[in-house]
């Protein structure tokens, strides 16, 4: 990863300073009456670059523009995701995982994983890598302060050689040490890539490439929550809590080749075209689970944390995943009726270990999940006037069963007033670490045939500029969850065993998630609600039946509208439930019905400013920590973060 990160040291400034300019740089003027809290590059008497001009699109081909304005919504992402963490809970240091509050943010692909997704919230899948189309080359430089020694930096460029051609490379770094024992997180995510296309439009081409490695210690939590929770002073100084694990950590890394790209058969353009698709993704990760000191120590008593293994000591558990995507399609594109794309795909991934097992019992734990997948589908898009539509169909036509419905509609009523639907219908196969898992720990051994996870879901949203509103409904039949299963004895020993396990019988979730904001002149009050119900047998989807995020703020500017200032109050809270627990072992959450968390308010100040394209955010978190009682858990046994004071700024250049 340093090898990369100093390549792209190198790399931007070669891009900054080699980018020819045409205009001179003292025409721009940030003060012109072009430049608000929502514009970028202006000129006092002619327009140099208009706002729209600096495109970020989708893979989907949606396209917004580039924001530097300071709103609530932009504060919100001021975090490690660089997104709206809402219905997320983090853990106390940066760079771990997260708990999930709200389970309709859970995604679905029909296509297996490696797993481990407690390891995956910062893991950009290839949706998720933007491109762009920009006037003149624009550079972001995030920065914020992490927890203890370390920062978090998130570094970008993009610039357009031609209007035909973009290029774009980032990288993001975390270092933070925490807190508590053992819980330093590394994590490096390192993108480039590039989008092409001819005068005519009939080529076009998507490309990335993306490195990838997150490490964290992984301390395993508290073992006395009574020193955490009974007030003791000596214990504010959070090292001196005792945790189970002193030198375990987990490493994953992942590097990924993508291109989209599609070509048309018709020299000119016209109300009938047909083109050629083709979609290429080959993609390797690989997580480790390494744990020098097995046996964990909990007072003066030795614990079998996960129970026996095969090891004394320098504990090293690996797994490989690697995958192979094509798709190839023929698309017809008719003025009137829309577009139509009849496509198939080869899927090929190799989930390995480096042994094979023989249990005891005669069970034999194979070292590798070999999958070859084939499938057909089609995909209708359609945009006339005020409507928008995307329907796909897939399935597989080898002996995996699968398939994937979705199908998207939104109606623009005007410039403010939008809605939206989408159905999906998806028989999914099991991510890769449910049906085999290899680990030194005896009892973390498994192979299993699970059977497909079907989920039905409707969703409908609706923005307003009074109320934007979003429910779904989904029904979950042969869910996959991981479970506790160590005896009465073991538990009462403080040993922890995880397997995978398949919910028979049936799963419905609903939830209604709402936002308003009030303004009163300068003053604002946003507020944001969810409610959530599951009907199940059983505890195993478990989530908070409200969640809330309400903020109280004031506005302003200063020194004739060169500063721009937010500041006020966030208020946080979600109802006790069994909230999911956290096992490093495997990397996933598991399902606990023992103790309840929730059912305690945090409190954050903040101060934001903008001045031009730079924003500032200084924010006291959780500051109600400082005078009240330690209650809150990210999960069972790991502590929500201490009050703590961070400093973040955005600053975008247009050269």
């Amino acid at each position: 990863m340093r090898i990369f990160f100093f390549l792209y040291l190198l790399v931007v400034p070669a891009f900054l300073f080699s980018q020819e300019k045409t205009v001179p740089k003292n025409n721009l003027d940030m003060n012109s009456k072009y430049s608000s809290i929502t514009d970028t590059v202006k000129k006092k008497k002619s327009l140099i670059a208009k706002i729209e001009q600096y495109q970020i699109i989708t893979l989907e081909h949606d396209t917004t523009i580039v924001d530097t304005s300071l709103t609530l919504k932009s504060a919100y992402k001021q975090n490690y995701l660089r997104r709206d963490n809402f219905g997320l809970l983090p853990f106390s240091n940066i760079g771990q995982t997260y708990n999930t509050l709200q389970y309709s943010l859970t995604d679905f692909s029909p296509y297996p994983d490696i797993g481990f997704k407690g390891k995956h919230f910062n893991f950009l899948e290839a949706n998720e890598i933007h491109y762009y189309s920009v006037a003149t080359p624009l550079t972001e430089l995030f920065f914020n302060t992490s927890i203890g020694k370390g920062q978090n930096v998130d570094s970008f460029i993009t610039l357009n050689t031609s209007k035909n051609l973009n290029f774009f490379a980032g990288y993001r770094g975390l270092r933070s040490e925490g807190k508590y024992i053992n819980q330093m997180t590394s994590i490096g995510n390192f993108k480039i890539g590039a989008s092409y296309f001819t005068t005519d439009k009939r080529y076009v081409l998507y490309l990335h490439y993306t490195y990838q490695d997150i490490l964290n210690e992984e301390n395993g939590g508290i073992t006395t929550a009574e020193d955490f929770e009974g007030g003791d002073a000596n214990f504010d100084n959070r090292q001196r809590l005792e945790v189970y694990l002193t030198d375990a950590e987990s490493f994953l890394k992942g590097k990924r080749l993508f291109f989209d790209h599609a070509f048309r058969i018709n020299p000119k353009q016209g109300n009938n075209n047909l083109y050629v698709t083709h979609q290429f993704n080959y993609e390797n990760k690989f997580f480790e689970y390494k744990q020098p000191t097995v046996l964990s120590t909990v007072g003066s008593t030795s614990v079998e944390r996960f129970g026996e293994s095969y090891v004394s000591s320098n504990m090293k558990d690996q797994t490989r995943f690697e995958k192979l995507y094509n798709k190839v399609g023929l698309a017809y594109e008719n003025s009137l009726l829309g577009k139509f794309n009849f496509f198939i795909d080869d899927y090929r991934s190799n989930y390995k270990y480096n042994r094979i097992i023989f249990q005891d019992d005669g069970d034999i734990i194979p070292d590798n999940l070999f999958r070859q997948i084939n499938s057909f589908g089609g995909q209708y898009e359609y945009q006339k006037n005020k409507w928008n539509g995307r329907f796909m169909y897939s399935r597989s036509i080898t002996k995996q069963s699968l398939s994937d419905l979705d199908a998207k509609l939104r109606y623009h009523l005007n410039d403010k007033i939008q809605f939206d639907f989408r159905y999906r219908n998806i028989n999914k196969l099991p991510n890769n670490n449910y049906n085999l898992y290899q680990s030194s720990y005896i009892e973390y051994n498994w192979s299993n045939d699970f059977k497909n996870e079907k989920i039905n879901s409707i969703n409908a949203n609706v923005f307003t500029p009074w109320l934007n509103a979003e429910v779904q409904y989904s029904v979950l039949n042969d869910h996959l969850y991981f479970k506790d299963v160590a005896t009465a004895d073991q538990k009462a020993n403080q040993t922890q065993i995880i397997n995978p396990e398949q919910y028979g019988n049936t799963i419905n979730y609903l939830s209604v998630k709402a936002n308003r904001e009030f303004k009163f002149g300068d003053f604002g009050l946003d507020n944001t609600f969810l409610y959530q119900k599951v009907t199940q047998s059983d505890l195993i989807l478990n989530v908070p039946d409200f969640v809330t995020r309400n903020t109280f703020y004031y506005s302003t500017y200063f020194f004739k509208k060169a500063l721009y200032i937010q500041t006020g109050i966030i208020f946080n809270y979600f109802t006790k439930y069994y909230g999911n627990d956290y096992n490093p072992v495997v990397g996933e959450f598991f399902v606990q019905d023992t103790k309840k968390i929730g059912g305690y308010p945090t409190f954050d100040f903040f101060l934001n400013g903008r001045i031009r394209q730079t924003r500032i955010y200084l924010k006291a978190e959780h500051f109600n920590a400082a005078f009240s009682e330690n209650k809150l858990y990210s999960a069972p046994g790991n502590p929500y973060r201490d009050f703590t004071i961070r400093f973040g700024l955005v600053w975008n250049f247009f050269q």
